[in-house]
């Protein structure tokens, strides 16, 4: 399964923290997809999105342990989007 995730406001630091976190789990791997804007704004991440890929039959602790992972920046960070790639 694979699926493409934004935090508008998230710094790359955070998104590195993120996918490093991520990658611990089991069968998980993680990139992070470049800003792809060609306008500037110094608001925005220097991470368009970061990609999440696990096996289809991955086990119910590790999907909890990747939701927890993202619910809890998501409280430090604003929500997650879904994004199609």
């Amino acid at each position: 399964m694979t699926y493409h995730l934004r935090c508008p406001q998230l710094p790359l630091a955070i998104y590195r923290e993120v996918a490093a976190h991520l990658s611990l789990v089991t069968g998980v791997k993680t990139e992070l997809i470049a800003q792809q804007s060609t306008h500037f704004d110094y608001s925005l991440s220097q991470v368009d999105s970061l990609r999440i890929d696990y096996p289809e039959d991955l086990n119910s602790a590790a999907q909890r342990q990747i939701e927890q992972i993202l619910a809890y920046y998501s409280d430090r960070y604003g929500a997650w989007e879904t994004i199609q790639p």
